[in-house]
């Protein structure tokens, strides 16, 4: 009897622990939320890149002559003066040269000597020849025989007066030949490479052999970096940049950039231009061909809100809100035919699987919806200071087409440093297909291709008044547009885009003198992001307008966030699946909360993994 309640108390023991045991695996995991702290502080878009570093003016001396190396006066870091003898050559195969020349130059005026004493003898008989025939006591041939004499004798000393000329020439060759054998330095400047010694025997035939590398001057060298042509569109003269060299990683060295190489350098179908950086070197530590890791700064904000870019990154998913016990935003609806809404919402991506669950992100509410109005968006409170807004940035920067009026006008532009204003944006969004005119032909005069509502039917009166204005104080007749479909600046008329117009090179600066100074600034960069805040175990989203980046945060323009916010990066609700690690026994449990043996967490047999508990 007492070994069956025995039996009996085992039994319910095993299956009330299997029960419990049931029950909790069954019960979800709370869901961790995962996330990061906004901050203040600087900063700065960047390119990266390596190059080398190079002495801004380096000269190659060689030699002229051909000889053996007699004398050398300078070596290795030797600083040498413009002028100063550096090497010699054995000058005695030239100096025996000389001496023939001379022995040829003497013999040639020798032979013009007794030529002109032929002449001489050649003229006397010819005059005694005249006389005899004057009284016809000689045949005229031997009159014509002293003539043609005569003239013989002085095309010789001609020819015998050029052979002078020539030896002379070869003389003078040779003794410069004799001063080539002298090698001097022709700048003031440092030796950085002799590749010669005494005694070796140099040949000068169709290349001129390099004794030594002179280097100008150290304390200033440049860094030729070659770039990216993702990124070269980027990169602009007079741009700051910092870079580090093996031999000091911890000291940073600034410098600017002076010139975009425009000459394409192409291996293993990678395409770089060579970007030519200006380096101060006062204290000497660089040196030439050091490999310098080049970071050059695009665009610089300072004291700015700092949103992190993994927070911007975060996009959750119907999981995450049922987790939370959370509805889902509603995803607003969309045009059957695929085509963005002209009031501004944003498009939902056709074909992604990852984001056909995700909820659309809320917009802020667009310019033109503002400016229509009469209002105009608060500046929040944590990003008051930091930068000025859209518009007001858009009238103080300058333009492309301020700096360089004879550049073609882009599309949609706002010259002569007026800011966009509402009008503008609605006809960059209004239909610019042109057809048949009226009113959608003029709104999308200046718009992109924009297929939405827009046009002069989307503005007030006064907005529309004001765009016409400024259509006709750059030229164009909304009129002459309107009746016949043609359209400016990215318009179509009669279903063909219109091409704009192309400035020759040679007209669009008269004070340029290379083609980096036609080019104009980068444009101000600005995106819509969003971000979600972890409330009363809650996540709330807060849309944002963002500036530059530089790869681990972003700078915040307009938003509702202070510093010290901590913004969400990522949740992880416990139900997802991972990957069992290669060697794993496969009977030891799943990752997660563990295999049965070892309990709860798996103890020290079960792969640890998620929020697994328990365990060692």
């Amino acid at each position: 009897m007492k070994k069956a309640f025995l039996t009996l108390v085992i039994l319910g023991a095993f299956g009330g622990g299997g029960y419990a045991y049931y029950n909790y695996r069954k019960t979800p995991p709370a869901p961790t939320v995962m996330t990061a702290v906004v901050t203040r502080g600087d900063i700065a878009d960047t390119v990266g890149a390596t190059g080398t570093l190079q002495a801004v003016t380096t000269v190659q001396v060689g030699t002229q002559v051909s000889g053996i190396v007699q004398d050398l006066y300078a070596d290795f870091n030797t600083l040498v003066k413009k002028g100063q003898i550096i090497a010699r050559l054995d000058p005695s195969v030239i100096q025996t040269q000389i001496e023939q020349a001379r022995a040829n130059l003497l013999r040639a005026q020798a032979d013009v000597e007794r030529l002109r004493v032929t002449a001489d003898d050649a003229r006397n008989k010819l005059k005694r020849a005249q006389e005899l025939s004057a009284r016809s006591l000689i045949p005229a041939t031997e009159l014509e025989t002293a003539q043609v004499n005569v003239r013989s004798a002085e095309a010789q000393i001609k020819s015998a007066e050029a052979s002078v000329v020539q030896s002379q020439a070869s003389l003078k060759q040779n003794e410069v030949n004799l001063e080539h054998t002298v090698i001097t330095a022709p700048i003031d400047g440092l030796v950085i490479s002799r590749n010669v010694d005494r005694g070796q025997t140099v040949a000068a035939s169709m290349q001129a052999p390099t004794l030594f590398v002179l280097a100008a001057d150290l304390t200033k060298m440049q860094v030729v970096a070659n770039l990216d042509e993702s990124d070269v569109g980027r990169i602009r003269p007079r741009q700051h940049v910092t870079f580090r060299v093996d031999a000091y990683p911890a000291e940073d060295f600034t410098g600017i950039v002076t010139q975009v190489r425009l000459q394409p350098i192409m291996q293993q179908n990678v395409v770089t231009y060579a970007t030519v950086i200006e380096v101060p070197n006062p204290q000497l530590k660089l040196k030439p061909g050091m490999t310098a890791n080049v970071n050059i700064e695009i665009a610089r904000r300072n004291d700015v809100v700092r949103v992190p870019n993994a927070a911007l990154r975060f996009r959750p998913t119907n999981e995450i809100f049922a987790a939370l016990g959370q509805a889902p935003p509603e995803t607003p609806p969309r045009d059957p035919a695929g085509r963005g809404r002209g009031d501004g919402a944003a498009p939902v991506p056709n074909g992604n699987p990852s984001t056909a669950n995700r909820p659309a992100e809320p917009r802020l509410p667009s310019s033109t919806a503002l400016s229509a109005s009469g209002s105009t968006p608060p500046a929040r409170s944590g990003a008051a200071g930091n930068r000025p807004a859209a518009d007001e940035r858009a009238e103080t920067a300058p333009t492309p087409a301020a700096q360089f009026p004879v550049l073609s006008n882009p599309q949609g532009a706002v010259t002569e440093g007026e800011a966009p204003t509402s009008s503008d944006r609605a006809s960059r969004n209004g239909s610019a297909r042109g057809g048949s005119g009226g009113d959608t032909a003029e709104g999308g005069a200046f718009g992109g291709n924009g297929r939405g509502r827009g046009g002069r039917q989307a503005l007030s009166p006064e907005e529309r008044e004001q765009m016409l204005q400024r259509m006709r104080a750059r030229g164009f007749d909304p009129s002459a547009a309107g009746a016949n479909g043609a359209t400016r600046g990215g318009g179509r008329a009669n279903g063909q885009p219109a091409q704009p117009q192309a400035t020759p090179l040679a007209d669009r600066a008269t004070g340029a003198t290379t083609i980096d100074a036609l080019f104009g600034p980068l444009p101000v960069t600005e995106t819509r992001g969003r971000v979600w805040l972890y409330v009363d175990k809650r996540i709330k989203p807060v849309q944002l307008r963002l500036g530059i980046s530089d790869g681990q945060a972003t700078e915040l323009i307009e938003g509702d966030l202070e510093p010290g916010t901590e913004v969400v990066t990522n949740v992880t609700t416990g139900t997802e699946t991972r990957p069992t690690p290669q060697g794993a026994f496969p009977f030891l449990g799943q990752p997660g909360r563990g295999g049965f043996p070892g309990g709860q967490g798996g103890g020290n047999r079960g792969v640890a993994g998620g929020n697994g508990r328990g365990g060692r």
